[in-house]
């Protein structure tokens, strides 16, 4: 699947450095010396250079050898073929396509709703559940949704309002 993995920003130096904003969770791998990149507008981007400077990300491009040559690749968006099925890390990784469209379930066994997006926040992913009482935001952690089987589409979800009948962790 071609997946969105980042965006070509401003040019740092004279020699055809750009920095880019991520948009994936493996930078290292999909942004690494020799990788292609797709673009709408350019075709095939290589990698030639790879570095990172004061936390963010630098690199440089086959045949791109100038500050001029990368402010005309501004703002042009990345692209990867990602296999999503793949296994990840450990078994709690998921990919976001993954989870879209699941069907969310009480511990009780009583339907919920489905996952219509994953919020990416710094601190933790927010799963947006489509409910009948409207969007419900549920954090994404083992506590709150202790069940994922991506192979059949589901999952068990512990909304806030139900994680302590008794107030003590509100």
């Amino acid at each position: 699947m071609r997946l969105l993995v980042g965006r070509i920003g401003r040019a740092h130096g004279i020699h055809g450095e750009a920095t880019i904003e991520v948009r994936t969770d493996q930078p290292e791998n999909r942004f690494a010396i020799g990788a292609k990149v797709a673009t709408d507008a350019l075709g095939e981007l290589t990698i030639t250079s790879h570095r990172v400077h004061n936390g963010v990300l630098l690199l440089g491009f086959e045949n791109i050898i100038d500050r001029n040559g990368i402010e005309k690749l501004r703002d042009t968006l990345m692209y990867s073929d990602v296999d999503i099925d793949a296994p990840g890390f450990d078994d709690d990784d998921y990919h976001v396509l993954q989870l879209i469209g699941c069907t969310a379930f009480l511990e009780s066994g009583e339907k919920f709703g489905e996952v219509s997006d994953v919020i990416n926040l710094p601190g933790q992913d927010l799963l947006a559940i489509a409910s009948a009482d409207g969007e419900v935001l549920i954090p994404f952690v083992r506590q709150l949704v202790p069940i994922v089987d991506i192979k059949n589409r589901r999952m068990t979800v512990i909304p806030p309002q139900f994680a302590d009948k008794n107030g003590e962790d509100q």
